[in-house]
């Protein structure tokens, strides 16, 4: 077989080869064809987490015209107020639905002004609360999850005054 033979015959392999290669490449995901999925950028809270760190009265209701009510409750919580502490990693230290220890949560930016916190992940999870109201003095969160938000309904919380 002539040397000019036997390279057209190998040129199909070759071919077929690659074509192997390059499909492998990009099923794992470092071929040329592979691309980084877009991350969208992270739309920064209307609530700080400096804003909601500190001493709160905290009550909750199901029905909103019980709300004047639940302020009024709230703010005799603060005989024994709940205490929201600032994370190390940037977030809240508060409790999630059901846990007796509290851990740091993310106060997390959302479309439409909205703020939600919860553990890391996309706003608006299950997990997450968001933040319905907040004028600096009194803050209501609802739980996303409908089952907690049916056993725990709108939270009130009532900044405590600073203690003399």
């Amino acid at each position: 077989m002539s040397p000019v033979a036997s390279t057209f015959s190998l040129k199909p392999i070759g071919v077929l080869v690659s074509g192997l290669l390059l499909a492998a490449c990009a099923s794992q995901g470092t071929g040329p064809t592979a691309m980084a999925p877009a991350v969208a950028p992270e739309i920064p809270p209307t609530v700080k987490p400096q804003e909601i760190a500190g001493r709160w009265g905290l009550a909750a209701f199901h029905k909103p015209d019980d709300r004047p009510r639940t302020e009024a409750a709230a703010r005799n919580g603060c005989k024994q107020p709940y205490v929201i502490g600032l994370g190390s990693n940037g977030g809240v230290i508060m409790h999630m639905p059901d846990t007796a220890q509290p851990q740091e949560l993310r106060v997390k930016g959302a479309p439409g002004n909205k703020t939600f916190i919860g553990p890391a992940g996309e706003p608006g999870g299950i997990q997450d609360r968001e933040i319905t109201s907040f004028d600096g003095r009194v803050m209501t969160v609802r739980f996303i999850d409908p089952e907690v938000s049916g056993r725990y309904g709108t939270q009130v919380y009532v900044r405590c005054a600073p203690r003399a």
